[in-house]
């Protein structure tokens, strides 16, 4: 069995946690649907910004990630309320909608090409990686994460994590 981690910006932990009733994720715009003659009665859904299929959890190992980057203790990390905050849950935790520290976001959108680099080398030996993960994979992947923080900042919303097993 899989689990899919698609992380995404949006204006509001309402507007996330609808994101939750979408079945191909919140980066899948949903269409209106049609009245029956035709005309819609309501909007479709737009996409959000996504990074689809991230292939990391949005605790554990990006608690990990948040460590390595920040230096700010995993001790601490389990303090903010935004570290692993349920939105929204579906079918027993099948799936979820997950906020992302702000100081993550804050920092990923700060980091340059050589810190991201770096950071995926660390990232990539930690015990939650079995030390197996291949550093450029994750350099690509934190490379998208980086740009999806900027927006996110330039756009003055937040960072989640859309989880479905």
């Amino acid at each position: 069995m899989g689990v899919l981690f698609d992380y995404f910006i949006a204006p509001s932990d309402d507007e996330a946690a609808a994101t939750l009733a979408r079945t191909s994720g919140p980066g899948v715009a949903l269409p209106a649907p049609r009245g029956l003659f035709g005309r819609s009665k309501w909007h479709g859904m737009p996409a959000y910004l996504t990074v689809g299929d991230a292939a990391f959890d949005p605790v554990v190992q990006a608690g990990t990630l948040e460590e390595l980057l920040t230096g700010r203790p995993y001790d601490e990390l389990e303090s903010d309320p935004k570290w692993g905050g349920i939105l929204a849950d579906r079918d027993g935790g099948e799936g979820l909608v997950v906020t992302v520290t702000d100081t993550l976001v804050a920092a990923l959108a700060d980091a340059d090409d050589e810190q991201l680099s770096a950071l995926a080398g660390a990232w990539s030996q930690t015990e939650e990686f079995w030390g197996q993960a291949d550093p450029e994979v994750l350099k690509s992947l934190l490379g998208d994460l980086a740009g999806l923080a900027r927006q996110a900042r330039a756009k003055g919303q937040s960072v989640y994590c859309w989880v479905c097993v």
